[in-house]
């Protein structure tokens, strides 16, 4: 199928995604989000009071983000503007998006802005009050860390569902090793010819602000963190979990960032778009839950019920992102769909820019969009896992480019 939400070319931008305790760890994200957003509008001569939706992904909370979007959107100078916030962890880029389509598709709104924005870095430490606990102290932990350490249904960490699906499918740490050289190398196409890929969709050298916003602070050129491995120093290097096979090297690091994107009803994405003959649609969502700390292997089943809903097979798509927080996904995607392993993920992805959560699906899909058009058009797949072994995927339309 096809919604009559688009996105207009051009409308969407990424931040720079810095590494942990970084250039950015110092910004409340929520406000961080409003003020790039409030200059990306302003370089696209886009009016606030352009949207009558909005939505907002996050998924570590800053210091009365209570408030959510409503908070940012007022920031923005869209006043009138409501929405709600949402979380789904790791697959939250792909939730909000579905959710402001489904706005427009009902016809409750004409263009909403998505927006994500999350600081890994310094999550906030959280104490639940329990006056029949012992002496009436209660538990507390840290967002990201604890969380990432422990699933508490299935007590297991991030890194051991990795294991689990590396050892029930055989994978090892030799084709780890070598999606992560891979992975590299396709990045360093985004970072050509002074970044001109990335420069598409975002403003290089970015200015960082100060922690008030009034003035900057420094500059990023890039993405920061990003690791160059070479084969020799994977080589050296040993599994996590003893006797497991994912390395340090085989895996994400985590991340501070933002990203939006400008979905509209027809008319209004053509008024919105860079190039008005740039047609962007969206064919299709899926969601899915794999088995039992089994994470790495939810974006296939997503990504199959996306392509379901938009009557296509893997085959015709002419490109392919994922969130691949260990290199193991895109062994057990490819192994799984037949799409080539080397032909995924160009010019980058979450394995070597980082993990900033509810921003990286948003940055995946902005990615796939300037691929396609780069191609001359075309279809287009995302795919991704998050917490609680699950995942969201969406299919994507490029044409006149």
């Amino acid at each position: 199928m096809t919604f009559s939400a688009q996105i207009p070319y051009g409308a969407y931008w990424s931040t720079p995604f810095a590494k942990w305790q970084g250039s950015l760890s110092h910004l409340h994200s929520v406000k961080f989000a409003a003020h790039v957003a409030k200059d990306e509008l302003a370089k696209r001569d886009i009016d606030a009071a352009e949207f009558d939706y909005g939505v907002m992904g996050l998924t570590v909370p800053q210091h009365q983000s209570f408030y959510g979007l409503p908070w940012l959107t007022g920031m923005i100078g869209a006043e009138t503007v409501g929405g709600p916030t949402l979380s789904q962890v790791c697959a939250t880029g792909v939730r909000v998006l579905q959710n402001a389509v489904a706005e427009i598709e009902c016809g409750l709104a004409e263009t909403a802005l998505v927006a994500t924005c999350d600081r890994v870095s310094n999550s906030p430490q959280v104490y639940y009050p329990e006056p029949g606990g012992p002496g009436g102290t209660g538990p507390h932990e840290n967002i990201a860390l604890d969380n990432m350490m422990q699933d508490p249904f299935s007590g297991q960490s991030m890194t051991q569902t990795a294991e689990n699906v590396a050892t029930r499918h055989q994978i090892t740490t030799e084709q780890q090793h070598d999606i992560v050289l891979r992975r590299q190398a396709q990045y360093q196409d985004a970072l050509a010819d002074g970044s001109a890929f990335l420069k598409r969709f975002m403003s290089l050298p970015f200015d960082v602000p100060s922690a008030n916003f009034k003035k900057t602070v420094g500059q990023m050129e890039g993405d920061e963190g990003v690791f160059q491995s070479t084969k020799e120093t994977l080589d050296k290097m040993r599994p996590v979990i003893p006797e497991g096979s994912v390395t340090f090297g085989g895996q994400t690091h985590p991340a501070d960032g933002n990203a939006c994107i400008i979905v509209a009803a027809p008319e209004k994405a053509k008024a919105l778009s860079k190039e008005p003959g740039i047609t962007i649609e969206i064919l299709g969502f899926g969601t899915a839950r794999a088995g039992l700390a089994l994470m790495p292997e939810a974006p296939v089943p997503a990504a199959k019920a996306a392509l379901a809903q938009a009557g296509l097979e893997i085959s015709a798509m002419d490109a392919v992102k994922t969130h691949n927080p260990f290199a193991v996904n895109d062994v057990y995607f490819a192994s799984e769909t037949g799409y080539a392993i080397d032909a995924m993920n160009n010019y980058g992805c979450t394995l070597v820019w980082g993990h900033p959560q509810a921003p990286m699906g948003t940055r995946g899909i902005i990615e796939l969009i300037e691929e396609l058009v780069i191609k001359g058009g075309g279809k287009g797949l995302f795919t991704g896992c998050a917490a609680g072994d699950s995942a969201m995927a969406v299919v994507i339309s490029v044409d006149g480019a």
